[in-house]
């Protein structure tokens, strides 16, 4: 009986061996790189965790009654675009190029993207952390617009606008720049953001802003943050969760993504030191505002830059972007006369204006052979296609949210009663307070 179980026993032992070793197989097989894998699910937490940030720096910033209506559109805009993403976004910004402007429906409803991982987009990662990586930055883009009409616009309008936009302004936007699409083939560099995500953003919030009006108060003026400690704790949620946006950017754990890393630091730190040299040289004092505002700013403007320059390009960066963004915010805001009520624009829209001019100055084939050579390096192309991407982000972002919103005006009104503004949103549109005053 032993006899005839000993050759049953290692039969049985062989299938299980090569039933074992199959997967492993596969797997060596495979283009997916763990390593890669685990440092963008990393990075997409990080990026995830910038709009919270984002939410508790405008939050700090408006009036006490209406923190909560500020970090509701923030949340909201998570769940939200969450859903766009998923039914027609991702599709939209990164499926096969029509024509240029657009992509097709290849992956409509996620369909195909959880266990493909046969696309030019996702190298050595799963698809689908990709398609999760992106999503990140459709939430972060369409919550920055919410700085420009804080305080006044009606929560319905609000979703509306939010949908329409994502789906007509940042899809098309992405595919332009990222997803194959003509400012791409035209050689526009933008690593992480600054046409796609801060240019869109910034301009956008402008044309909302000018769209809806000023605010009802006799003088609104600047905001007076209700609370500066909620400002800067979002400040380093932003500074924290930047690093997983440029960086991540790289889609690779590899020396990409720690220059990224590096330069997104060094920006950030240069910046923050300059706006407040420049307050402490006009209103002689430095503030801890203006502190976070520098920082935020040589953020945005690292953004597009950040995989292309070196270190001292990203210092250089800094410390210039701080007096334009400044003089956005203290200056031109009042002479042209519109609401920018948390300086989206003055500081995203400008920002990343000069950080798109910057890239095609300061990058380096030197820094990175996949990159293209800046003015400094003896490039010209590369200038004229950055100076061509803000170009047409600035009209088409400009035209497409102010159809937008004039749709939408047509159907309901955009913003709340004067009744409700002076009570506040957080009383009158969410029935909650944020203070037991």
């Amino acid at each position: 009986m032993l006899k005839n179980m000993l050759p049953r026993c290692i039969g049985l032992s062989l299938v299980l061996l090569v039933l074992m070793t199959y997967p492993v197989a596969a797997a060596e097989g495979s283009s997916l790189n763990s390593g890669d894998t685990a440092f963008l699910i990393i990075c997409t937490g990080l990026v995830m965790l910038m709009t919270p940030g984002l939410a508790l720096f405008y939050g700090g910033m408006v009036k006490r009654k209406n923190v909560l209506s500020i970090l509701m559109q923030c949340f909201v805009i998570m769940a939200l675009v969450s859903v766009q993403w998923i039914m027609i976004g991702y599709t939209l910004s990164f499926g096969s190029d029509i024509s240029g402007i657009i992509g097709g429906l290849d992956w409509l409803g996620f369909k195909n993207v959880v266990f493909n991982s046969d696309n030019a987009y996702v190298g050595t990662v799963p698809h689908s952390v990709f398609a999760l990586f992106q999503l990140m930055f459709a939430i972060i883009t369409a919550a920055i617009i919410t700085g420009s009409f804080a305080e006044r616009m009606r929560f319905s309008a609000f979703i509306i606008f939010i949908f329409s936009w994502t789906t007509l302004v940042y899809d098309p936007l992405a595919h332009w720049v990222w997803g194959g699409g003509f400012l791409s083939k035209l050689g526009a560099l933008d690593f992480a953001g600054g046409m796609v995500v801060h240019i869109s953003s910034g301009v956008s919030g402008l044309i909302t802003a000018l769209v809806l009006g000023k605010r009802r108060e006799e003088n609104p003026g600047p905001i007076v943050s209700h609370n500066l400690p909620m400002t800067v704790l979002g400040t380093a949620l932003l500074w924290f969760g930047w690093f997983g946006f440029n960086a991540g950017s790289a889609l690779k754990a590899d020396e990409i993504a720690g220059l990224a890393l590096l330069t997104t630091n060094t920006a950030a730190a240069a910046a923050s030191l300059s706006w407040i040299i420049i307050e402490w040289i006009r209103q002689g004092k430095p503030t801890v505002l203006g502190a976070a505002s520098g920082a935020v700013a040589g953020m945005v403007a690292i953004t597009p830059a950040a995989g292309f320059v070196s270190p001292l390009s990203a210092l250089i960066i800094g410390l210039l972007v701080s007096p334009l963004c400044y003089f956005a915010v203290s200056r031109l805001k009042t002479y042209l006369g519109y609401d920018d009520a948390l300086d989206a624009f003055g500081i995203h829209g400008i920002g990343g204006t000069f950080g798109a001019l910057a890239t095609g100055i300061f990058a380096s084939k030197r820094v990175n052979p996949a990159g293209v050579d800046g003015i400094l390096y003896g490039g010209v192309h590369l200038f004229r296609a950055e100076l061509i991407g803000i170009i047409v982000t600035y009209l088409y972002a400009a035209f497409m949210t102010w159809l937008i919103l004039n749709v939408l005006k047509g159907l309901i009104p955009l913003r709340v009663s004067r009744e409700e503004e002076e009570a506040g949103l957080d009383v009158s549109v969410h029935g909650e307070n944020a203070y037991n005053m």
